[in-house]
C-alpha cells in the first residue's frame, strides 16, 4: 500500500499529532475538521450555522488540494456538541451535498476540541 499525506495552508493546521488528510489506494481520509478560520487561526464567530459553514469550507480546501471536490465524498461523520443543533447543521450541510449525498453518521458528543459546536470527518474516493 502506498500512502500520501495531504496538507494545505487553506485549511487549519492540525491541532494534534495527525495529518489533515491521508490518501491510500485512491481513498482520501480527511481528519475531523473544526471551525477554525485558517487565516486567523481562530474559531469563527457565530453559532452552529457559521461553524458548520467553516468546517465544510475547510473540508473543501483539503479536497481541492487532493484534486477532488464534494462530489467525491462517499462518507461523513458529524459530531455535534448539542443535538438540538442537528436541523440547523443540516441546513448548511445540504448546500454542500445536494446531489448524490454521501453516507453519513451524526452523533451528539459531550465535548469537542476547543469547545467548538461541530466537527466533521469524511472519506472521499477518486
Amino acid at each position: 500500500m502506498k500512502k500520501k499525506v495531504i496538507c494545505t495552508e487553506k485549511a487549519p493546521k492540525a491541532v494534534g499529532p495527525y495529518s489533515q488528510a491521508v490518501e491510500a489506494n485512491g481513498m482520501v481520509f480527511i481528519s475531523g475538521q473544526i471551525p477554525i478560520d485558517p487565516e486567523s487561526g481562530k474559531i469563527v464567530k457565530g453559532g452552529i450555522m457559521e461553524q458548520t459553514e467553516q468546517v465544510l469550507k475547510n473540508i473543501g480546501a483539503i479536497l481541492a488540494e487532493a484534486g477532488l471536490d464534494y462530489s467525491n465524498v462517499v462518507k461523513t461523520t458529524c459530531l455535534l456538541s448539542d443535538m438540538d443543533n442537528f436541523a440547523a447543521m443540516n441546513e448548511v450541510y445540504s448546500k454542500y451535498f445536494s446531489e448524490e449525498k454521501p453516507a453519513r453518521a451524526a452523533f451528539g458528543v459531550a465535548r469537542l476540541p476547543l469547545d467548538v459546536m461541530i466537527e466533521i470527518e469524511c472519506i472521499a474516493v477518486r
